[in-house]
């Protein structure tokens, strides 16, 4: 594949191609303007001492290391250095959120939000990098996920997550900002501070040695010094989602880099995951998005909480395929956006309902599927009548199709479900703590 160096608003093509090797980063994208060159032992910005990696991402890496001034475990997020401007708005964003203040401090939401510890630069051959230190997570819930069989959470574990999760989306909006990129691959699951008491050699024994994969360019050419000679494969501090307990189940809400804030930028387009992006951005592209955007993606992410798979559904999915999806699972769009997609008769009638004989998974029926079938499967308890009435209320005013008829987060904050199920699970945490 040819790689492209992302240097500003050019594309410089290098033709550089790699062996692949599995579950690590696009190597060709250690570029001028990529990836920033980084080994386990290096000592960056004479105070972090890195351990292993811990993931990556289309625009950064990020990495164990250790505080050797404070004596903690800490994670640092290195930016491709293109994404020089991208930096620095999460950067601002993540300091708006967590400005002191009275009504900041008081709000159940701001401990959700990681601090930005620590901000410095490094200068590598591929640019200047901005790094971001904050703290470490176990995993994010779509790996805990992953590393399952059965891809649950125990139902007391995803009700405080979620609760959590609500409780995280409120503080930014009453500090006046969207997220815009929520997904479960963008909410961790706390370390425990416990680890900070081992050192590395103890961290490895429990975790395993760093496993190294050699870099071989496929001309067989000598590797330039803008790659490492060797990468390393991340490492798995987690654990399967049915076996986080109650005490674990304490959440970080992550990755604000599509953040913005809709009092004075203008965002016409969302950068979530296709089967997440809400309506309004495919029919009403003249119109900014703005909180209730949020609103729609957390619902669907509480969905994936507390079910085995999403709600909507697709791989690299049309915007056809999503909103046969919607109407699918919610009903006929507004009449307005019904006669302005024209390929709504592939799948439906006039009146919304499915041509004669075509397989239709409505929202009761996915929540059989997902959420209550799964559980009774697996001999964990299922989501009781009452509660699953309370539930389908908050989701399903949360998925209006209408963005102004969508509750505010703090209205979903204190809804029944929340109240009554969410909420005691999670001072449950709370009270252990004390």
């Amino acid at each position: 594949m040819e790689s492209e160096a992302l240097t500003g608003t050019s594309k410089v093509s290098l033709n550089v191609e790699y062996m692949p090797i599995d579950d690590v980063e696009k190597l060709e994208r250690y570029c001028p303007g990529g990836y920033c060159p980084t080994t386990i032992g290096e000592r960056l910005n004479n105070r972090y001492h890195v351990v292993h990696k811990l993931g990556v991402g289309s625009y950064s890496t990020v990495w164990l290391a250790r505080d050797q001034e404070a004596g903690k475990y800490v994670s640092i997020k290195i930016a491709i250095a293109s994404s020089e401007v991208a930096g620095s708005q999460e950067s601002s964003i993540l300091h708006r959120l967590l400005v002191a203040d009275s009504e900041a401090g008081t709000h159940p939401g701001r401990p959700l939000i990681s601090p930005i510890l620590d901000e410095f630069t490094l200068s590598s051959p591929n640019g200047i990098h901005r790094c971001f230190v904050t703290v470490p997570g176990m995993m994010n819930l779509a790996e805990a996920k992953d590393a399952s069989y059965i891809r649950l959470f125990q139902l007391p574990v995803a009700r405080a997550i979620v609760a959590q999760l609500v409780q995280a989306v409120a503080f930014l909006h009453s500090r006046g900002i969207v997220h815009a990129d929520l997904h479960a691959g963008n909410v961790l699951i706390r370390l425990p501070g416990a680890i900070d008491a081992l050192l590395p050699e103890q961290l490895y024994k429990r975790f395993g040695q760093p496993r190294y994969e050699p870099v071989v360019r496929l001309d067989n050419r000598p590797l330039q010094d803008n790659i490492p000679s060797h990468i390393v494969v991340p490492i798995w501090l987690g654990k399967e989602s049915e076996n986080i307990s109650l005490t674990e189940a304490q959440i970080i809400l992550t990755d604000f880099g599509e953040s913005f804030a809709p009092g004075n930028t203008m965002r016409y387009y969302s950068n979530t995951p296709d089967v997440l992006i809400p309506p309004e951005v495919y029919f009403e592209p003249q119109e900014t998005l703005s909180f209730p955007a949020d609103i729609w993606t957390l619902a669907c992410t509480i969905w994936t909480v507390l079910g085995q798979s999403p709600l909507f559904e697709g791989f690299n999915p049309s915007v056809d395929w999503v909103l046969k999806e919607h109407v699918d699972t919610l009903g006929k769009l507004p009449e307005q956006w019904w006669l302005k997609w024209d390929s709504r008769n592939r799948w439906f009638n006039e009146d919304g309902s499915r041509h004669h004989g075509a397989y239709r998974r409505p929202w009761a029926q996915r929540f059989e599927d997902s959420v209550q079938k799964p559980r009774q499967e697996s001999n964990m308890p299922e989501v009781g009548q009452e509660e699953k009435l309370a539930l389908f209320a908050m989701l399903k005013a949360m998925l209006d199709f209408q963005p102004k008829e969508r509750p505010t987060a703090r209205e979903v904050m204190e809804c029944e479900w929340m109240r009554t199920w969410a909420l005691p699970e999670l001072l449950k945490i709370r009270e252990n703590q004390i």
